[in-house]
């Protein structure tokens, strides 16, 4: 259901999603942490509006009771720069009702799409590997 993300008018849309989140959903990411169904809802469109073409692809995903882990890539085209593809991993958390009422997503946002920015991509991963490396 993730990598399913188009509507009939050729639009990213998450809409068909939503129903699987509790209206209490607890979201967080390198971003932000959102607290909710409707912040939850207007943050899947905010990313939709900034982008030209999204797409999701879902390589593992593990169940264990309440827990799912996904493993994904999402590329996103934005109206200036070239696609960019980011790696991550979502760790979703079921309720009793087997409604998501927890998202945790880990993934690189800076990394991924820097990579993908001609010269500006080796002064980065320079500067990362002698602040960080």
């Amino acid at each position: 259901m993730w990598t399913d993300i188009y509507n009939t008018e050729g639009r990213p849309d998450w809409s068909h999603i939503l129903p699987y989140y509790d209206d209490n959903i607890f979201f967080k990411d390198t971003v932000q942490e959102i607290h909710g169904k409707e912040e939850f809802q207007a943050m899947t469109k905010r990313l939709t509006d900034r982008s030209k073409d999204l797409k999701m692809k879902v390589s593992h995903a593990l169940e264990d009771g309440n827990l799912i882990v996904l493993e994904w890539e999402m590329t996103l085209s934005f109206k200036k720069y070239p696609n960019s593809s980011i790696f991550g991993l979502s760790r979703v958390t079921l309720n009793e009702n087997r409604m998501i009422i927890e998202q945790r997503d880990y993934y690189d946002l800076w990394g991924d799409i820097f990579d993908n920015i001609p010269r500006f991509n080796k002064h980065y991963r320079k500067f990362m590997k002698k602040k960080f490396g």
